[in-house]
Order: C-alpha cells, then sequence, then structure tokens
C-alpha cells in the first residue's frame, strides 16, 4: 500500500503546499502560543522573586525549597550567564547544580553542611551580578512597586522564552497536529482510548485511537525498551492479530533541521520492523518543510506519510 511515497510527481507541489500551511499557521498562531507561555514564565519569575526578597536574598533555603528556579536566576544577571559559568564564578558542585536544573531536585547524598555552603556561593554570585537595569531596586531599600516587579518578571520571562522558543513552537504544532488528526478520526465514528485503557498497543479495539503511545520494541543487543509514537490507531475493520497503524507528527520551520534528522524515523522503523514484522505500518504526518531529498530518503526506508494540508489521504491507510 502506497499513498504517497511512490508519486515522485507530486512531491514537489506538496512541498509548495506544506511550507505554505506552516508559513500560514506560524505567522497567524505560533505568536499566541510564544505570549501564552511568557506570560505562565512571567508569573513563575514573579513567584521567585517573591521567594528570593526581590532578589535580595538568594538563601540557601529558597534554593532547597525551589531548586529548578536556579535557570530562572540565571537569566536575572547581567549578563545572562551560562550554567557552567555560574559554576564557575562561584566555584560551586557542578553535579549539584546540574541536578537542580535537569530534574528540580536537591542531591540527596550531599551533606547538609556542604549544601548549604554551596547554595551561598552560588546565590552571592547571583545577587551579586543581578541586572540592576531590570530591577532597578537593588541599590536602595527602597520596596519595588508591584508594576517595576511584573515589569522586571516579564523581561526575565522573554530572555527565557527566548532561549527555548523553537521547542515552544514545536510543541504548540505538534499538539495542533495531533488535535487535527483526532478531529479527522472522530468524524468518522473513532474513539480515543481512555488513559490505561489497553497495556499493548496490540490490545486495541478496532475503531479507536491513541496519541503518545509507548511500543516495546527489541534491540540488536536482546534488550527490550519502549519507543514512543505519536499515533496508534487500529482501523475499524482490523482482524484478530492486526496491528494498529502508527503515525509520527513532524513539522519543521526549515529545510536544513529536516534532513538533519530523518534518520531517526529510519531508526524507528527498523525497530518496529524487526520486533514485529512487516505487517506493522509506521508513517509520517508532515507539515511544513520536508524537501525532495527528506521524502527520498525515507521512502527508500519504506515509509509513507500524509500531508496535513491534504489529511483526508489518511484514508489512503484504509482508516
Amino acid at each position: 500500500m502506497n499513498v504517497n511515497n511512490n508519486k515522485i510527481s507530486q512531491w514537489k507541489y506538496d512541498v509548495q503546499k506544506s511550507v505554505d500551511f506552516y508559513n500560514d499557521w506560524f505567522m497567524n498562531f505560533a505568536p499566541k502560543a510564544f505570549r501564552e507561555t511568557r506570560i505562565k514564565t512571567s508569573k513563575l519569575v514573579e513567584d521567585a522573586l517573591g521567594w528570593t526578597d526581590n532578589l535580595r536574598n538568594i538563601s540557601p533555603e529558597a534554593l532547597i525549597t525551589n531548586p529548578k528556579a536556579i535557570h530562572m536566576l540565571r537569566m536575572c544577571t547581567c549578563p545572562p550567564i551560562a550554567r557552567d559559568r555560574l559554576i564557575g564564578l562561584a566555584s560551586a558542585n557542578k553535579n549539584m547544580i546540574k541536578v537542580m536544573e535537569n530534574d528540580g531536585i536537591i542531591p540527596k547524598k550531599m551533606p547538609r553542611a556542604t549544601l548549604i555552603e554551596e547554595l551561598s556561593k552560588t546565590g552571592a554570585i547571583i545577587e551579586k551580578m543581578a541586572d540592576r537595569d531590570i530591577f532597578t531596586w537593588l541599590d536602595s531599600d527602597d520596596t519595588p512597586a508591584k508594576p517595576d516587579v511584573e515589569r522586571a518578571a516579564t523581561i526575565i520571562a522573554d530572555r527565557l522564552c527566548g532561549a527555548v522558543s523553537d521547542p515552544i513552537i514545536r510543541n504548540a504544532q505538534e499538539q495542533r497536529q495531533l488535535n487535527a488528526i483526532k478531529i479527522w478520526l472522530e468524524a468518522r465514528g473513532y474513539r480515543e482510548l481512555e488513559t490505561g485503557e489497553v497495556d499493548n498497543f496490540t490490545d486495541m479495539p478496532a475503531g479507536t485511537f491513541s496519541f503518545r503511545f509507548n511500543i516495546p520494541v527489541y534491540l540488536a543487543d536482546g534488550r527490550q525498551v519502549n519507543i514512543p509514537v505519536d499515533a496508534a490507531i487500529m482501523r475499524k475493520k482490523a482482524e484478530e492479530g492486526e496491528y494498529p497503524v502508527i503515525f509520527e507528527a513532524k513539522s519543521a520551520g526549515d529545510f536544513t533541521n529536516t534532513n538533519k534528522r530523518r534518520k531517526e524515523e529510519a531508526v524507528k522503523m527498523s525497530q518496529l520492523k524487526s520486533t514485529y514484522g512487516d505487517k506493522i505500518s509506521f508513517n509520517l504526518f508532515l507539515c511544513g518543510y520536508f524537501d525532495a531529498g527528506y521524502l527520498g530518503y525515507e521512502a527508500s526506508e519504506g515509509i509513507d506519510w500524509v500531508w496535513e494540508h491534504r489529511i483526508s489521504d489518511l484514508e489512503g491507510f484504509e482508516l
């Protein structure tokens, strides 16, 4: 069954349509996703200012209670400092800072006295380097007015969101893609599975679908691991023992990154095929900048796809 991967003469047209589709979404909806994230982040920054006495007292106790905030506090300095730079300036324990940022916890085995010493040094550096042009109250004993705190929080939120703008956009786009699949399927009588309704994707009832499903596969060394897939859909007319149709939602705002990452899908396809055989169907749901080079590579690996601008092609998978 080939839906789009063998229609080479149509690829150029579809690439142009997909780029236009993505750009229209980006111009009209991506800024909204960014703004919403910035509003939430501003609130988190305001909260952090509250428990640090507006950056006047970044105490060990405050950092123990809110370890993940260390990332936000790095953005409050002039200039904003990278994690390793903070570690160097404070002569702080490298593992402690990394665990705080990545996992949002304090290292459990670190002695209390050592922890207090390390956090004190870290807080002192941030207080010393705090951006006085943003936190204008730091050189006085005045209590900052609420508008001043809100303004400072928004600026820091911009710094934080600017550093992760691509993931913000990518997550919003993926959620929109999955919602488009959901609407299309439900209009045709499919039902989304409840959380925990089935433990294995092979147990999905006919006419159901699920998002972000974990599928067990075996690696070359015999180890079993779970790989996440964006959408698993069991056809209405599926027979006993038939596998769901699997889709990976992919979006991209430029051609460069897609060609760098094109092997990821091929690896996932290989793992699924080696575990479940040729009857499993792994496909892509594409929106954005996917050129002929990318499409040719995926087609050569036996991967097919549906373009979001022509979502009706899902019918070609007998859905």
